[in-house]
């Protein structure tokens, strides 16, 4: 495994082994890894010749509340994650590699962020792709792989890609799980031991709309107030919202039909949590 903290570097790289023919995966992360990266990079492994990773904490996706600065970061255990997942090039950049000037230009996404997390992260969703769209364009992948944990962002960067005809495939990739269901995040080492404990009832709200669904309950605003009883039942967490769209549109329906999904976010007391189910009826 090569580690890169230049793009010119890593271009030269790449460039150098495209003359080989040989195909490229891409896993963009924010680094801190975990089972969830490892399963993207897994997928990668099994589908290219060559995978890259990048690893690169992306400030304009930060509002100015936000928690960049406390964003956990361990490069060198991210590293021998990377290096016994099969990466064959790390790119590790600076923010002064990426963002090296003030842009003279930049990205606005006006479709699927004006809900969920989008809803009250303005400008949030317009970070991820500008730094998504500048780390394709400096891999320049046949296929990048992103996990469905934050599925909106999954949407938005499928938006992206068909909008710029980025000659990439965006492949989604399952949610990986504790044993108890609770879904792996880097931001699971924030809650406390009685957090940990109820955390797990978030994915067990949404299982209970999956099971209402199949048994006939088709309608949106019951099923969100089931889970959010269940949530409050079961946590000391102060649910954010629950809210159900058809997707990749992310728009609202009035009764359960075609391909939706059922997301969640909870506000623990260091800790916001993320979870989500798509189904397709």
């Amino acid at each position: 495994m090569k580690v890169f903290n230049t793009i010119k570097d890593l271009r030269n790289e790449l460039k150098s082994l495209r003359k080989g023919e040989k195909s490229i995966g891409f896993v963009p992360t924010m680094g801190f890894l975990h089972e969830g990266h490892v399963s993207l990079l897994e997928e990668a492994r099994k589908n290219n010749d060559i995978v890259v990773l990048s690893i690169f904490v992306n400030p304009t996706q930060f509002g100015p509340n936000e928690d960049f600065d406390r964003y956990p970061r361990d490069f060198e255990r991210d590293e021998k994650i990377a290096l016994n997942a099969g990466v064959d090039c790390l790119f590790y950049p600076t923010v002064e590699e990426m963002y090296p000037n003030d842009l003279k230009s930049t990205l606005k996404v006006t479709k699927r962020v004006d809900v969920l997390c989008g809803e009250k992260r303005p400008g949030h969703f317009d970070g991820v792709a500008l730094v998504v769209s500048k780390l394709l364009n400096i891999v320049q992948p046949d296929q990048a792989y992103f996990g469905l944990k934050d599925a909106q962002q999954v949407a938005v960067i499928e938006g992206l890609v068909e909008d710029f005809n980025i000659p990439v495939k965006i492949n989604p990739v399952p949610t990986i799980r504790e044993e108890d269901g609770l879904a792996k995040s880097s931001r699971n080492v924030y809650l406390s031991e009685n957090e940990r404990k109820e955390a797990p009832s978030l994915y067990k709200s949404l299982q209970k709309a999956v099971e209402d669904i199949n048994n006939g309950k088709l309608d949106p605003e019951q099923l969100k107030q089931s889970i959010i009883t269940t949530i409050q039942k079961e946590t000391s967490g102060e649910v954010d919202y629950v809210s159900i769209y058809s997707y990749p549109e992310l728009e609202t329906i009035n009764k359960i039909n075609g391909k939706i999904i059922i997301a969640l976010a909870v506000k623990f007391t260091n800790a916001r949590l993320i979870d989500n189910i798509i189904v397709s009826i």
